[in-house]
């Protein structure tokens, strides 16, 4: 009896740690057509924060990303926590990170159910971060372009929607934006990453999403569990993927929604560097 207390406490102070520490992944994407201005280049990406909070205040959560020096930091949606949005909580971060480096968001699903969003976009603008609402915007760096492009979550459209309608809005608001025929490159943030076909079919160098909460449970050998638009044992829960010449990154997200425990799957800050080659190496896990 005495031992399985022992175990029971060992068991929940590993949940603890395991649902509280964050892992940050260092993560080197390559290509031939990145400009020359942009190897090196540092991208810090934040998802699925949901409203956690890592030390008073995100402070532990802000300084590793400011240790990790970036030179932009994309926040790809679900900010907020819908089912206890906390506004300030998340402006409060917002406003702290965009000290650090250009900011940049794309809503998720949890921002397309709360009434207040009109209030978080306006705080956030007001914060200095860029919100992208199926637009795309250029990245000048030393005289040389790269293009950032935003797709707002599906979840915007009022009806209930089936994947196939998903992938019909996303393919709409790719093929409205603007030909960039001069930028050689092109980064989207997008919440969603079941939906990589419809992004490398528009032909986008890298992808940076999230939403699937590297499955929530994780199991050794077999890997994620099950993610939102996927279903069990999901392809795209975390890591580096790739169709053709699109690359997309997953984090595996830094908070939890509806349901409140991950197991084998700490929070993921990722850390991803630009680099002008031919390759993509895989990602390394940095411990906490």
């Amino acid at each position: 009896m005495i031992l399985g207390g022992i175990l029971l406490c060992i068991l929940t102070l590993w949940l603890i740690w395991g649902n509280r520490s964050i892992e940050t992944s260092h993560v080197r994407i390559c290509s031939p057509k990145l400009p020359p201005a942009f190897d090196g280049f540092r991208i810090v990406h934040v998802s699925d924060l949901h409203n956690a909070v890592f030390g008073q205040d995100n402070l532990a959560l802000l300084a590793r990303i400011e240790r990790a020096q970036p030179d932009l930091i994309a926040i790809t949606g679900d900010l907020i926590n819908s089912y206890r949005p906390d506004l300030e909580t998340a402006l409060s971060f917002a406003r702290e990170a965009a000290k650090i480096a250009p900011c940049y968001f794309v809503t998720g699903n949890h921002e397309a159910r709360i009434a207040d969003y009109p209030k978080l976009k306006q705080g956030l603008l007001a914060a200095g971060v860029t919100v992208l609402e199926n637009q795309s915007v250029p990245f000048t760096r030393q005289g040389e372009v790269i293009q950032i492009t935003g797709i707002t979550d599906p979840a915007f459209i009022k009806v209930h929607t089936p994947e196939i309608r998903s992938r019909a809005i996303v393919s709409d608001a790719l093929t409205a934006l603007p030909a960039q025929a001069d930028t050689p490159y092109t980064l989207l943030l997008a919440h969603r990453p079941d939906l990589l076909e419809t992004y490398a079919a528009f032909g986008v160098d890298l992808v940076l999403s999230g939403h699937a909460h590297g499955g929530q449970f994780r199991l050794p050998f077999v890997g994620a569990v099950f993610a939102p638009n996927q279903g069990f044992f999901p392809r795209y829960a975390c890591g580096v993927h790739r169709i053709e010449s699109t690359q997309m990154v997953v984090s595996r997200g830094l908070g939890n929604s509806s349901f409140p425990v991950r197991v084998c799957n700490r929070p993921e800050l990722i850390v991803l560097t630009l680099c002008r080659a031919e390759e993509t190496e895989n990602p390394q896990s940095v411990p906490a």
